[in-house]
């Protein structure tokens, strides 16, 4: 799959039984790519980087983490500009990734993750938290915690309290 790090499918090996008993994630929302010869070429391959995250999420074994996006990795100039994005500005850009991604595996099999510091160079641990919470305000209060803490406490086995 052209523009993704992650070039499993539901048919690949690792993914099919007897390995679907197995908990597996895909992180960085699958790992989208905007640099390199994937440059200013977005809308070329959001299609392509969606079906494939359509079709890893159909083995009820994997999980999503929804993060890694302020990467320079994905392709957004924010790293250039005079003054870093806003959670506003984060929230707009990286929509489209966690919508698919929920879309996909729904709140139940999504997390919303911590990616520093390598999301460092982009912009603060506060703004991307911002961010996710705005994209995450259409949801339910149920699907908000299990984005942002049940289903990492259960794919994680955490013992909280």
């Amino acid at each position: 799959m052209r523009g993704c790090f992650t070039r499993r499918s539901a048919s690949s090996p690792i993914l099919r039984a007897p390995f679907r008993i197995q908990k597996s994630r895909s992180d960085h929302c699958g790992g989208p790519i905007g640099i390199g010869s994937y440059a200013n070429r977005r809308d070329e391959i959001f299609p392509a980087w969606k079906a494939s995250v359509q079709e890893i999420a159909r083995c009820p074994n994997v999980v999503v983490k929804l993060g890694g996006l302020a990467m320079r990795l994905l392709g957004y100039d924010f790293h250039e500009r005079p003054l870093p994005p806003s959670s506003e500005e984060a929230a707009t850009a990286w929509r489209p990734y966690i919508e698919t991604c929920i879309e996909a595996f729904g709140p139940e099999r999504s997390m919303f993750e911590s990616n520093f510091p390598a999301d460092k160079g982009q912009c603060s641990y506060q703004v991307i938290f911002n961010a996710f919470k705005r994209i995450a305000a259409q949801y339910s209060e149920p699907e908000k915690t299990a984005l942002f803490s049940k289903t990492a406490t259960e794919f994680y086995q955490l013992k909280l309290g």
